[in-house]
């Protein structure tokens, strides 16, 4: 369907890139840098929290083997557990 674009398509592209944004391009070009790092940065963390929660074993928790009752509790982390 779609490919990564050949020399002439990147030829044209920076001619259109600079009549676009002229003496703003290496601006625009850093600013597009940067986001791109903080959006690898971004996924890397998200990645090393589901590997840690995966590499941790689940502790025991609480379960009701009637599935209509209701298991009381004050502990907040005990309770974002059991919401998912």
């Amino acid at each position: 369907m779609f490919s990564m674009p050949g020399g002439i398509e990147w030829i044209i592209i920076l001619i259109v890139a600079l009549l676009i944004f002229g003496k703003r391009l290496p601006e625009v070009m850093k600013s597009i840098g940067r986001g791109i790092v903080e959006f690898k940065k971004g996924v890397k963390g998200v990645e090393d929290d589901v590997e840690d929660a995966v590499e941790k074993k689940p502790e025991k928790l609480e379960t009701s083997k009637n599935k209509n009752e209701k298991i009381k509790t004050d502990d907040k982390e005990h309770i974002k557990e059991m919401k998912g």
